[in-house]
This record gives structure tokens, sequence and C-alpha cells, in this order.
């Protein structure tokens, strides 16, 4: 099958402004053992890319895209108690070739608690409550599932929507390595019925409840001067499902500060829903822009 240049040319414009266009964080709030009291940070990023030809002789489609994202967080410490809240939303479009994609959707609200042992400073109590969906449509483009080969519509706002919480026990080996386990509770809701086979549900069904056992594995460092490298791993298995399918969302992040406005990061995230798919779920992001500290 021949594949024209200019197509070809469109294609790595698309996938070039992709990488380009978003900017992730850490799921896991980190409270700092040295934090007395209360403590806001609000940070804005804005990435884009764009590009442009006229009469050029080796072609190219014109391309434009962009990612705007924001995070709260507000945490506090007091002796051995902990508390910690994060808001995090993050909304991306790509446009080539007079077609318009979303390149980035999310968002959270995700809260922790912890109760440090007396006896053990490193042993600790914990309590999370997370929210997880996006603002809009969500397609598979050219999908499979498809007979015709057109897009298809495959996720929504609250559609699905995840809650979560859990309990247990978390162990800091050190400042920058934590590991977690206890019992959890998972919501799906889904409020489009058309959408509902999507993620496990039956026809006319929009809620599922499970409960089950959560892992969680957090390590955070400077690798290098001025690069910061986030993996988190998280796990739900469900008690009365066969322990292949079990829930896993991985999370890896090198971000580089340029100075304090402009910062680069690379990121790659790995998931597996075996409600949504057999098949494990790859995102990998490679993103410039400006990040913004308001306070």
């Amino acid at each position: 099958m021949r594949i024209s240049y200019s197509r070809l040319s469109g294609v790595m414009s698309f996938i070039i402004t992709l990488l380009l266009s978003a900017h992730s964080t850490g799921q896991t709030i980190v409270i700092p053992d040295t934090l007395k009291g209360w403590e806001n940070d609000l940070r804005i990023n804005l990435n884009g890319a764009q590009a442009s030809f006229e009469n050029w002789s080796e072609g190219g489609v014109n391309t434009i895209s962009g990612t705007f994202s924001t995070n709260y967080t507000k945490i506090y410490r007091s002796d051995l108690f902990a508390f910690g809240i994060r808001i995090n939303g993050r909304y991306g479009q790509a446009r080539f070739n007079k077609n318009t994609r979303k390149s980035d959707d999310l968002f959270t609200i995700r809260t922790r608690s912890t109760f440090a042992f007396a006896t053990s400073p490193r042993l600790s109590s914990y309590g999370t409550v997370m929210l997880r969906t996006q603002f809009r449509d969500g397609f598979e483009y050219n999908a499979k599932r498809n007979p015709t080969g057109a897009d298809s519509l495959i996720s929504g706002f609250f559609a699905p929507a995840y809650i979560t919480e859990g309990i247990g026990v978390s162990f800091n080996a050190e400042k920058s390595f934590q590991m977690e386990a206890g019992l959890g509770l998972k919501q799906t809701i889904v409020m489009r019925e058309d959408l509902a086979s999507n993620y496990g549900l039956k026809q006319g069904v929009s809620y599922r409840f499970e409960g089950g056992l959560t892992t969680g594995i957090t390590f955070q460092k400077e690798v290098f001067k001025n690069v910061q490298y986030n993996t988190d791993i998280e796990t739900f298995t469900n008690l009365l499902h066969p322990i292949n399918e079990t829930d896993v969302y991985w999370t890896n992040e090198f971000i580089g500060r340029i100075n304090s406005t402009l910062q680069a990061s690379l990121q790659f995230e790995l998931r597996y829903d075996y409600d949504f798919s057999t098949d494990i779920q790859l995102k990998q992001v490679l993103s410039a822009g400006i990040s913004m500290d308001l306070f």
C-alpha cells in the first residue's frame, strides 16, 4: 500500500503536536515531615506547538496544539496527624489538516489523611478518597470496534467516573520511598447508557460497587541536577474476581527545570483495567512549556 508524502507528513506533525501538548502530576499526595501547619500550592501549566507552511518544497501540514492544566494542593501537618487534598485538571486539543482532536483530558480530586504511630514513626495508618473522570467526550479514531471503521465514541464526562476509598497501613522506608496496603472500595459510574458496555456494565446499568485490596508504591528523587523522577504504582484487587483482573495504574515522569518558569517532562503511563480491555493501555508524552506557581 502506498502512503503519500503529504499524508505521512500530516501524521508525523500530529504525533509531534501530541507529544508537545501534555503535562502530568504524581498521583500520591506527599506531605513532608518538616511541615508545620497549613501549606498551599497552585500551579498552572501551558504547553503548545505550532507549525505553518506556505509554498514549502518539503511539504507539510499546518498544525497548532495546546494544553492547559492546573494543579491545586493543600496540605497540613500537626504532630502525628497529616492531611492533604489535590485537585487536578487538564485539557488539550490539537488541530491538523482541518481536523481537531483531543490530546489530553483529566479531572481528579484526591484527599489523603495519615496518623503516624508514636512507637514507630515510619509506620502510619492512612485513609484516602479519590474521584477521577474527564471533561469532554473521548473518541477512538478509525475504531476497530466499529464495523465501518468510523470514529467511535468511547467515553465522556462521568462516563466513566471512578470513586475509590481506602484505609490501611503505610510504611515510609525513607523520605523518597513509601509503600502502603489496605482495604478499598471502588465505585464505577457511567451516566450514558450507550457507553455502559465499554466498562463492564450491562445495558441500562449505570453503577457498580466493588470491595477489595489496594496497594501502592511511591518513589520521588532528584536523579540529576534539576531533574526529578516520580513514579507511582497503585493496584486494586476485587475480592470476588480472579487476581488477573487486578486494576493497575503505573505512572513515571521525569521533570526537568530549565528555569523558574520553563520546564520539560517525559511521562510514561501504563494502565490495566480488565473491565475496559484485556490489553494493556499505554501512554507516552514528551512536553515542554510554561509552569507558574501562583502561591
